[in-house]
């Protein structure tokens, strides 16, 4: 099978770039707005990758199937996905891929009207253990009906974090919008309804970097979620991101807690102790790849997975009508 032609436009966010050397269903082709030395050494002297300055000559590339973006300014990363898309191109685009409900609806009428195929950098959480165990034990119903949910995504501060929400998609959309993917995914609930409120409190800085926030949602069940998301995850604290998961049901409760270093799972009478985690991850890149050759079915839709960014920006609008 032909691996899959990849552009690389940017290097704000999680690019790709460094898993490409291993990567067997794609292959780098182009690149722009990033400088070659970035690549991997493995990359960095082969003549067949072109590099551009700008979106539009890389999309002028024929060999480009798929565009990898992490725009150099988040809030026009919809803008260059739509163009992307109207080229002929695929995307997968940085969290968050949008910024307005209008831009996500636009994302999704163009893939409608195109036929290419557009995918957020979701990560396929629900895939990767240690949550794909606890998304299983859910979905076997053992803790019956979800009834409260609680998420916490916790990242380190440093002093290149942006002040400017343009710039990343801000804490609720690029650090909470991981939680809201925990809800929606590992635990199997879409949230209906969501109120939020943020603080800028504890920034060291003279900005608008909002150093924590707190989602409160209703899920479609019936049920109630709630998310924490925060830049005060201590550096000594042993990973990068400290993450909780804690899905409580009628039957019984289930968590990933310490950046998903423990588990546990207890049913009414009976602590059953950690989580089954020995069924292996599936990587969601390779299975988005391999989804283009139409070698793999993805596990949700795009418009699925796209509904907790729907979430966020609703998130991010109730806060900000909180602050004034």
């Amino acid at each position: 099978m032909q691996p899959i032609g990849i552009g690389l436009y940017g290097l704000n966010g999680h690019q790709i770039h460094n898993d490409l050397p291993q990567q067997a269903h794609g292959r780098l082709v182009a690149t722009a707005a990033l400088d070659p030395q970035a690549l991997p050494e493995q990359l960095r002297g082969d003549d067949a990758i072109k590099h551009y300055d700008t979106l539009e000559a890389l999309l002028a590339n024929p060999r480009v199937e798929l565009v990898s973006l992490c725009s150099p300014r988040r809030s026009e990363q919809a803008r260059d996905a739509l163009r992307c898309l109207k080229a002929g191109k695929h995307v997968y685009a940085e969290k968050p891929c949008a910024m307005a409900e209008a831009e996500l609806d636009a994302i999704i009428e163009t893939v409608a009207l195109t036929g290419y195929s557009f995918r957020e950098m979701a990560n396929g959480i629900a895939e990767q253990q240690p949550y794909r165990a606890l998304h299983d034990a859910v979905c076997s119903g053992m803790l019956g009906s979800v009834v409260q949910i609680f998420a916490q995504k916790s990242y380190p501060y440093f002093p290149w974090r942006p002040q400017d929400e343009d710039l990343d998609g801000g804490l609720i959309g690029q650090n909470a919008g991981h939680a809201v993917r925990m809800i929606e995914q590992v635990a199997g609930q879409q949230i209906c309804c969501v109120d939020a409120i943020e603080t800028q409190f504890g920034n060291p800085l003279p900005g608008g970097l909002q150093m924590a926030c707190s989602l409160n949602m209703r899920l479609v069940n019936g049920g109630i979620a709630t998310v924490i998301a925060n830049y005060c995850n201590p550096r000594a604290f042993g990973s990068w991101g400290n993450e909780h998961l804690r899905v409580f049901g009628t039957e019984g409760m289930a968590e990933i807690t310490d950046g998903g270093s423990r588990t546990r799972l207890v049913l009414q009478e009976r602590d059953c102790g950690p989580l089954d985690t020995t069924s292996p991850s599936i990587d969601y890149l390779t299975s988005y790849l391999l989804s283009l050759r139409g070698a793999f079915n993805m596990p949700r839709s795009f418009e699925d997975e796209l509904h907790a960014t729907r979430v966020t920006i609703r998130a991010k609008a109730a806060a900000t009508r909180c602050g004034k």
